[in-house]
């Protein structure tokens, strides 16, 4: 890793898969970061953005609702300022952002990073299992969010007329059946809208806020702390209890730290703290302001929907429209992200080979995965009927955010301590305040688990299970393999003289670089035949985001015409074999596509007297090899030139 004051995360590259070239993303000069920052502003702020739609309002109507009074108001709006300032501004853009693997970043890109430092270590696995697990809880969250944006949003026109309310359960559910069909035509067209649009809805949450804020400006006192602690000294149990609407403000905050590998630590924190940051905590002021304008009455009216209310009468429907846009976005840049979050699984071995298609012929990380698209679809469509408003979804969505923030901080006590080699006396204070403000949130979180927070532990649960489920069976099928398996030298030396030789190259695909694949003992066992040259190729994806052109593969010439290679790639590349052996010349020539054979071994699982995990995991884990993607589709390998043979196998 990189020391963490460096700043190449400022300029992100990628390296085309294909051609092995490291390229930064859009250029470089100083005109390139403000571009990113625009374009950040666009894809990675849509969730927090979206919060102060319902966010404050929830604090007060939610499921333990507070006095509509200035000791309470004061000391949510100062809660906010203060959630907003060391959870985003300190935390994930001070410091997390730091942690770089190699530009990117994300859960499973810190667990990446932290793993090879201690992998030895008893803690080790542990390090992992919380990576996994708080990769797990985002896909209840990306669940969550575009219900609760959407239905957020459309729920503003029951301020414009009461009537419409009956609608608003169709329109948002066309809305979000119409945001997943579209994600197959891909979202580079819809994407370059996507930044204009936040611009100009962030703009106009701080219009609305300082037009409230010049007419109240008294509000500004709770950015002094002593208001949050007033809060809490008057009404303790209260006060800890809307810690649990609170933290709706910083949703989104690991979006922030996920997403800087596309546009760099340089453009988001130029975002966030130039435009993103200000707007938002303007526009929750301006809220309260509102609020303690108005008569006990009008201020619990204006309280069911304190967001809308802020524009003047004859301005709320087009703020409808301008907020479902923005809801729509932000749950676009969610489900690109289970997209990504799904494809880095994969190639850490986590998650089965699933069906990915790409849908820009120049932004290698803009994906599209079929089983995840239509899981995530039917998962909202259900939580919206079963919820039937944002009110009661708010109740489900903080525990699944505060569970990953927790999980970030455990993870970043590791990097503080073993990675960057922080002195105990620097490291311990910045520990224990996160430790107690994530610990809060998520305590606060946990009381709502009866009122809906229970359906995203219960998706976390099962995406943890499938997952782990799935590490350990690969696992134990490559010790059963290496187990049994003959070296490759004996094997090339002995076949060499029993088998006749034909034209073309033969590349057999192995898991391992141990012993001989299942296909090639096949092979040979049933037609008799060996090709002039045969090539045992291995993939391996490393614990890095990108893998340096020259580490990319490495050759064992073993004689006879037998060749053992391997390719290496990180965990955020494509693994296009075709492409990458196109510019190799090893093994005795160069690849032609035309004069190749692939095999490919497919093991199918019988049942073990001692089996390596419980008999319920190893059925699962044999229902998800049954589903999986081919090893074909996975490595690009072309359709005609590809040969499977299969085998049984115990674990």
């Amino acid at each position: 890793m990189s020391d963490a004051s460096s700043d190449t995360a400022d300029v992100p590259t990628v390296i085309d898969p294909a051609t092995g070239r490291r390229t930064p993303v859009g250029g470089h000069g100083s005109g390139n970061l403000s571009k990113l920052a625009l374009g950040a502003v666009g894809v990675v702020f849509g969730d927090i953005g979206t919060s102060p739609i319902y966010a404050f309002r929830e604090t007060f109507v939610g499921p333990h609702p507070l006095a509509i009074d200035e000791l309470h108001i004061l000391g949510v709006v100062s809660l906010i300022f203060w959630s907003m300032t060391l959870v985003v501004s300190v935390q994930y853009v001070g410091i997390l952002m730091r942690a770089d693997n190699k530009g990117q970043g994300g859960s499973l890109a810190l667990v990446a990073l932290i793993s090879g430092a201690i992998r030895k270590s008893r803690y080790g696995p542990l390090v992992v299992l919380l990576g996994v697990f708080a990769t797990s809880l985002f896909y209840g969250d990306s669940m969550i969010t575009p219900a609760v944006s959407v239905l957020s949003a459309v729920e503003g026109l029951t301020v414009v007329e009461s009537r419409l309310s009956p609608l608003v359960l169709p329109i948002a559910l066309v809305l979000l059946v119409a945001l997943f069909v579209i994600q197959k035509s891909g979202t580079a067209k819809v994407g370059a809208l996507f930044a204009p649009v936040m611009v100009v809805y962030f703009t106009v949450l701080a219009v609305l806020g300082v037009y409230h804020l010049v007419q109240m400006p008294h509000v500004l006192v709770a950015l002094n702390p002593w208001y949050a602690i007033q809060f809490f000294l008057t009404d303790k149990m209260l006060g800890f209890l809307a810690l649990g609407s609170v933290v709706l403000a910083v949703t989104g905050a690991e979006a922030l730290y996920s997403d800087m590998g596309h546009f760099g630590r340089g453009p988001l924190r130029l975002s966030w703290f130039g435009f993103v940051m200000p707007c938002l905590l303007i526009n929750y002021f301006g809220q309260a302001a509102m609020i303690l304008g108005l008569n006990d009455a009008a201020a619990a009216e204006a309280m069911e929907n304190p967001f809308f209310h802020l524009a003047p009468e004859n301005l709320r429907l087009p703020l409808v429209i301008l907020a479902t846009c923005a809801t729509f976005i932000a749950s676009q840049a969610v489900i690109s992200g289970a997209f990504s979050i799904t494809h880095q699984a994969m190639q850490l071995g986590f998650i089965p080979r699933l069906s990915t298609r790409h849908t820009s012929e120049h932004e290698v990380g803009q994906i599209y995965i079929p089983f995840v698209n239509w899981a995530l679809m039917t998962g909202v469509i259900v939580l919206v009927l079963v919820f039937q408003n944002s009110s009661n979804l708010a109740s489900a969505y903080g525990i699944a955010v505060t569970g990953a923030m927790l999980i970030d901080t455990c993870l970043m006590t590791v990097l503080l301590i073993v990675i960057w080699r922080w002195k105990l006396w620097q490291a311990i204070p910045v520990i224990v305040t996160f430790f107690v403000v994530d610990g809060a949130y998520f305590a606060a979180n946990a009381t709502k688990i009866k009122d809906g927070g229970w359906f995203p532990l219960m998706i976390g649960g099962i995406a943890f299970t499938l997952l782990t489920t799935w590490n350990k069976g690969r696992r134990l099928m490559r010790e059963r393999m290496t187990e049994a398996a003959l070296p490759l030298n004996v094997f090339a030396k002995s076949a060499h003289g029993s088998a006749a030789r034909v034209p073309g190259t033969a590349i057999f695909m192995a898991s391992t670089n141990a012993g001989v694949p299942s296909a090639l003992l096949h092979n040979i066992k049933h037609n008799k035949v060996l090709h002039e040259r045969v090539v045992v190729l291995t993939v391996e994806v490393q614990d890095v985001p990108y893998v340096e052109p020259a580490e990319r593969y490495s050759m064992t010439d073993l004689g006879q015409g037998f060749y053992r290679m391997t390719l290496r790639y990180g965990f955020m590349e494509e693994t296009d074999v075709p492409a990458a052996l196109a510019h190799y010349e090893v093994c005795g020539g160069p690849f032609e596509m035309m004069k190749t054979s692939f095999f490919l071994s497919r093991q199918t699982l019988v049942p073990s007297a001692k089996p390596g995990m419980a008999i319920w995991r190893e059925k699962l884990f044999a229902w998800m090899m049954r589903n999986a993607a081919s090893a074909m589709e996975f490595f690009r390998l072309p359709t005609n030139r590809v040969v499977e043979l299969g085998s049984q196998l115990e674990i």
